[in-house]
């Protein structure tokens, strides 16, 4: 009997055995035939397998030689299946509409994230992502210290919809696990790569210093004046912290940055 392949430690990837895990990540993903759908770290293929029977176009991506080895052998005779054997970090993903189903590495989920959300914010639609708990918490907490966390929000609709068992996965990981569903606005419309990058440099700006009340840090950007008049049409707390915005607020002032303040102002982060 020939023993299950156990997971390359290092980038912290365990493998999902949970069928009904499985389906309810791609069902959450709304995978269509038509979707082109990424699985990122897909081991031995107990996901892939699953996806190659809801989409026409699926890239799994694995940088153990071993693993790629073995996925070749598993879907030789699939048609459907692009097998790209390096590290998901080196991998330039489509330049059209795609999704992303994965159990991903946990130990590379920042980079990831920045990936997805960042880097291709105007390709990447929607995906359901195994990660830690723990990880996911803060993805999704309401209170703002990471300027890519907020850039998130802004974007994309981010929601756990559960804990995952540690008997879900081979081996079981000592963390506990959760499904992450993250969907693109529909009312957010693709910016170009200068205004993600700007708008980027401003959160970086704000996110100095997250536990400043509010009207202390954007009167380094804005007249007082101007700051009253974003109080009175954003509904803003100016004696709370900085971290307390929400990302729809964070990007008003941002907008509004852009029609108040000199060019030569604008924060420069990156």
């Amino acid at each position: 009997m020939k023993k299950r392949s156990l997971p390359v430690r290092f980038t912290g990837q365990h493998f999902t055995i949970d069928t009904i895990l499985i389906k309810d990540a791609i069902r959450l993903a709304d995978v269509q035939k038509e979707d082109i759908v990424l699985d990122i770290g897909a081991g031995s293929g107990f996901l892939t397998i699953h996806l190659v029977k809801h989409s026409k176009s699926v890239i799994a991506i694995e940088n153990d030689r071993r693993l790629v080895s073995e996925l070749q052998s598993k879907f030789r005779t699939t048609d459907n299946i692009v097998i790209v054997g390096m590290d998901y970090r080196k991998f330039l993903s489509p330049q059209k509409s795609f999704k992303v189903v994965s159990n991903i590495p946990f130990a590379l989920t920042s980079e990831i994230l920045k990936s997805l959300m960042y880097s291709n914010i105007e390709f990447f639609k929607k995906g359901c992502l195994i990660m830690q708990l723990e990880t996911a918490q803060k993805l999704v907490s309401k209170k703002y210290f990471n300027p890519y966390t907020v850039f998130y929000h802004t974007f994309f609709d981010v929601g756990i919809i559960y804990e995952i068992n540690p008997k879900s996965f081979l081996p079981p990981p000592t963390v506990t696990s959760a499904l992450v569903k993250i969907s693109k606005k529909k009312c957010i419309n693709n910016i170009s790569v200068e205004m993600k990058e700007k708008y980027l440099s401003f959160l970086h700006f704000m996110m100095k210093f997250p536990d400043l009340p509010l009207k202390t840090v954007l009167k380094k950007l804005f007249r007082k004046q101007q700051v009253r008049y974003l109080a009175s049409s954003y509904d803003l707390e100016l004696d709370k912290p900085v971290s307390s915005l929400s990302p729809a607020q964070f990007l008003r002032c941002f907008i509004e940055m852009l029609r108040f303040v000199p060019i030569d102002y604008h924060p420069n982060h990156i």
